[in-house]
């Protein structure tokens, strides 16, 4: 009986350690986004070339071509969910790139030079 106590309390603590360390939002349920690695600026998925939407976490050569062969067949992107009707495009790569997506403006993403890396 005293080891499952001791076992429980352990959790308890572990448990408490665990939330005081945790960021703001995993306490809140917000949704925490990583920031792409090595993009600064926004890619605007409405007139991006495919070489500039390549720039975009998760996009190659063949994710590129479609995300314009849909727009010239659907028009301009109206909000980011829209990019999910692409073929190859999740949830998790929608995630993953939605910092660095724009649906109006200029393309302003650049791969920073190793100098400007932390």
């Amino acid at each position: 009986m005293r080891t499952v106590e001791l076992r429980r309390a352990a959790l308890g603590a572990a448990a408490l350690v665990l939330l005081s360390i945790a960021p703001a939002w995993a306490q809140t349920g917000a949704k925490s986004v990583a920031p792409s690695a090595g993009l600064v600026g926004v890619v605007n998925v409405n007139t991006a070339t495919p070489d500039e939407l390549q720039l975009l976490p998760g996009i190659g050569p063949g994710r590129a071509r479609a995300i314009v062969e849909y727009r010239t067949e659907h028009g301009s992107f109206e909000k980011i969910e829209d990019l999910l009707g692409v073929t190859g495009i999740g949830e998790k790569a929608l995630e993953r790139m939605r910092p660095n997506v724009a649906l109006s403006g200029k393309t302003t993403a650049a791969k920073p030079s190793r100098k400007d890396a932390p």
